[in-house]
């Protein structure tokens, strides 16, 4: 292998870039597989591409080599739920992405049009047949999956959260699930299968029926769990035939959990769900809200932190001050000149012109997307939360 094949080589492994634009391709190309989580995806790919370079260098012939990587992507998407026309336009367009990425980076070290031709060929070799190894795991999967009942109850939630056709009621019997029962949607961040198996066993303690549903494990629960290891959305008892809709606002209450652990109730999380639905207009409240502080300023990054522990702490001095590790005398500076800067609205309301309710809310969801951090590693130490 030449020096400068080599070269390209080691560009496209150390290029997180490559990784992101064959993601992107992929979900761009294949709904099915968009619906997965995009880490999910980065994951997979990002592995496959290691393994690939490497077999290159090797010398190896397209089918020589490892492909136990490729057997677990196809097996994953078939437990996922995915179709094989699903993930066939995913991988085709991953493909097609990377093979012109290859050449982007190629043509960028100079390397002759030769050369590139060659090393092209190989790679489409190489990557045909991880593609043939991915049809052949979701081939070995399915059949194992279409024999067990736990696939069948992964098919009837699928139906139930996700697609809308209710099933028949000899089918939900099959999944021990009720007609006209109510069950609390239950929704985990966990996407990789072996995971989700682990976590299935655990959460059995409280009954259900459980299954990967776009690419996450979900289920449905009489009893609500108590305790989780792993992040779960639990939504309140619902009606069978409103699953759909509450399975997708469990879905959005799990974005905006952010890095929280633990069961989390759908209720509970219903602010934060909310205002995660509109990005734009909190930065747009942010840009008039603190349009007065300088973004470099460590002291108007205390005053906005301070701000918002105060609103969280329902306008409580002493317990802002507690939270904070700092005096009350303190809290109430930082308050009172981040007043006088942008004339925030922290709960006060002489005039009786609005909600106190909505005023607060106003003022934490702005304060909530604002100034980035003025030094590395992020917000002001101490901060509530």
């Amino acid at each position: 292998m030449s020096a400068m094949v080599r070269q390209v080589l080691e560009a496209v492994a150390a290029d997180d870039k490559v990784v992101e634009r064959v993601v992107d391709a992929a979900r761009g190309n294949s709904p099915e597989v968009a619906r997965l989580p995009a880490e999910e995806n980065r994951r997979h790919i990002a592995f496959l591409l290691t393994e690939g370079i490497a077999h290159l260098e090797r010398g190896g012939t397209p089918d020589d080599g490892d492909f136990s990587a490729a057997l677990a992507l196809g097996a994953d998407r078939a437990a996922q739920g995915v179709s094989m026309a699903g993930l066939l336009r995913g991988v085709h367009a991953g493909r097609t992405e990377l093979i012109r990425a290859a050449v982007e980076l190629a043509r960028s070290l100079g390397v002759d049009d030769g050369t590139i031709l060659d090393f092209m060929i190989n790679l489409d070799h190489y990557v045909g047949a991880v593609e043939r190894h991915i049809i052949s795991g979701y081939h070995t999967a399915e059949l194992q999956l279409s024999r067990t009942a736990r696939d069948l109850n992964a098919q009837v939630l699928r139906r139930l959260l996700v697609s809308g056709e209710f099933p028949d009621a000899a089918e939900l019997a099959r999944a021990g699930l009720r007609p006209d029962g109510r069950y609390h949607c239950v929704v985990s961040g966990v996407t990789d299968p072996s995971h989700a198996r682990a976590l299935e066993q655990r959460l059995q303690v409280f009954g259900g029926v459980y299954g990967l549903v776009e690419g996450r494990l979900a289920g449905l629960t009489h009893v609500l769990p108590s305790w989780s290891d792993d992040l779960l959305v639990v939504s309140p008892a619902t009606a069978l035939k409103s699953l759909r809709g509450t399975y997708s606002l469990c879905t959005q209450a799990l974005a905006a959990a952010g890095p929280s652990l633990g069961v989390q109730l759908l209720t509970d999380l219903a602010g934060e769900t909310a205002l995660a639905a509109f990005p734009g207009l909190a930065e747009t409240l942010a840009g008039s809200l603190l349009g007065q502080l300088e973004p470099k300023s460590t002291f108007h990054h205390e005053m906005v932190v301070t701000a918002l522990c105060y609103l969280d702490n329902g306008g409580r001095l002493s317990a802002t001050a507690t939270a904070l590790h700092i005096h009350a005398n303190t809290v109430r500076y930082r308050l009172d000149r981040l007043v006088e800067l942008t004339g925030a609205d922290l709960g006060e309301n002489p005039d009786g012109a609005r909600s106190h309710v909505l005023a607060t809310l106003h003022t934490w969801w702005g304060r909530g997307g604002g100034l980035e951090p003025p030094a590395p590693g992020g917000w002001v130490s101490g901060g509530c939360g």
